[in-house]
């Protein structure tokens, strides 16, 4: 009898111990876009798959002004939204330019809300006044630039800028003071867009021993031709005291087709990442996807291809209202990404740069969703939520702050390791805040007792 009441207790232990299936929810990172999706835009029903992987058509076919993009989705987009559009390209700190990949992925019976629209074409209707601490360079990277292109912050670490075009123009860019053409609001700076300022660059990082690792942005890497991309990484991989190179691109997410069409520019990437490899040095290539929406079967392809080359690929999101800022899209975030072989590296605070405020959150944001993410995934593929402190700090972990003051939405990071010493803010946006609290802000006297007063209770 005692051993029967064993039994049962091993049993009823062993039951309790079983985990119920998962729900359909935590599947449906599996679930990518099939099929030949772009048949869905009157301007490419009748475009083949051939044609439209192909990089060059993607290049060349991408939406540029109001009146291309009413040509590509006709009658799927309202009036109201053209005629809102049209004011907000107007107002845009940066160009636009959007291939039809990413056209073909904005869900046009809902573009007002849709993540994808949300994220590189502007709409007069959704902009909110700047926020009165804001800069056009908020990370102030022309300050710690000794030569044009090249940014000198981390104390091993440099970023070098060869191209200031990208394969489309996020209306979030933190270098919106130089990248693109000159818009009606912005006059744009210059970066090292030719050979001989790029000397100047590798010969400033070749004097300086303490530099081991170079990513190589712009811009746009995916931008740069495979000739002058091999060129670069070799002239970096030859200066011995460079051990790491990172090659950033937004391109994966926007036209990850290029990965399958263009032989070119793939096989220089790999012979620089093989050579680089046995030499002992580490290459690899950073992205940005920040929908979920934006993985497709394409991507899945393309991450295919340089996961069989060897080539390792980080995604730096960053956290953008109505794209990813609830707990259950950065989760679907997350594991996509690591189920197509990208690995979630980081998560940034907005930055604060101009023309965008309806698309930065709070920093209390970041924090209740990094604590949801966590632990949904393995740890290796759970991304470091970041905040890039304005004013030249560089990336704090988001929670790491000295003070936090969310009644008025002002937060004091330091960085001892980066620029001892000094003290960086960053600012939640106004509009989401108390009505108390945005009066405040309506003062210049009271902005600057607010800043005072976290200053003072951080510690400073």
């Amino acid at each position: 009898m005692a051993a029967i009441n064993i039994a049962r207790e091993h049993a009823t232990t062993v039951s309790k111990g079983i985990k119920p299936p998962a729900p359909p929810e935590a599947l449906e990172h599996l679930n990518l876009r099939q099929g030949e999706f772009w048949r869905a835009i009157p301007k490419y029903e009748d475009v083949d798959e051939a044609t439209f992987l192909d990089h060059v058509w993607q290049y060349r076919n991408s939406v540029k002004t109001p009146e291309e993009l009413v040509e590509t989705v006709q009658d799927l987009a309202p009036r109201e939204f053209v005629e809102d559009l049209r004011s907000g390209f107007h107002r845009a700190p940066m160009n636009v330019r959007v291939p039809p990949y990413t056209m073909s992925l904005i869900d046009w019976s809902d573009p007002y809300d849709d993540p994808i629209r949300t994220q590189f074409i502007p709409l007069a209707s959704r902009l909110l006044p700047d926020h009165p601490r804001l800069s056009l360079d908020s990370l102030h990277e022309r300050e710690d630039a000794p030569v044009v292109g090249l940014t000198h912050r981390y104390e091993d670490k440099a970023l070098f800028l060869p191209t200031n075009v990208c394969p489309v123009y996020c209306r979030f860019c933190t270098r919106s003071y130089a990248i693109g053409g000159d818009t009606e609001t912005v006059e744009k700076a210059e970066l090292a867009t030719d050979p001989k300022r790029w000397q100047a660059a590798f010969d400033y990082v070749a004097s300086r021993p303490e530099l081991e690792d170079i990513v190589i942005s712009g811009g746009d890497s995916y931008q740069v031709p495979a000739k002058s991309l091999e060129k670069i990484g070799n002239a970096l991989l030859d200066i011995p005291h460079v051990r790491r190179l990172r090659f950033a691109t937004k391109g994966i997410a926007v036209i990850p087709s290029k990965i399958l069409t263009d032989h070119a520019w793939v096989d220089a990437l790999t012979r620089v990442v093989e050579r680089g490899r046995s030499m002992g040095k580490d290459v690899c290539v950073h992205t940005h996807i920040n929908s979920p929406n934006e993985i497709t079967w394409i991507t899945q392809q393309a991450m295919q291809v340089l996961f069989e080359r060897g080539i390792y690929v980080r995604n730096q999101s960053v956290l953008i209202r109505g794209v990813n800022d609830t707990p259950e899209t950065m989760r679907l975030l997350v594991k996509r990404l690591g189920y197509v072989n990208i690995h979630p590296y980081y998560v940034y605070m907005h930055d604060m740069v101009m023309g965008v405020e309806d698309l930065r959150t709070t920093v209390d944001t970041a924090l209740e969703i990094e604590k949801f993410v966590r632990g949904a995934t393995a740890g290796f593929n759970t991304p470091t939520f970041v905040c890039d402190a304005p004013g030249g700090g560089g990336k704090r972990d988001v929670h790491s702050f000295e003070y936090y003051d969310r009644e008025n939405g002002i937060v004091v990071y330091t960085a001892p390791s980066v620029k001892p010493g000094q003290w960086f803010l960053y600012f939640d946006p106004i509009d989401r805040l108390a009505p108390e609290a945005q009066a405040r802000w309506k003062d210049p006297k009271e902005q600057e007792r607010m800043a005072t007063m976290a200053l003072k209770a951080a510690g400073a």
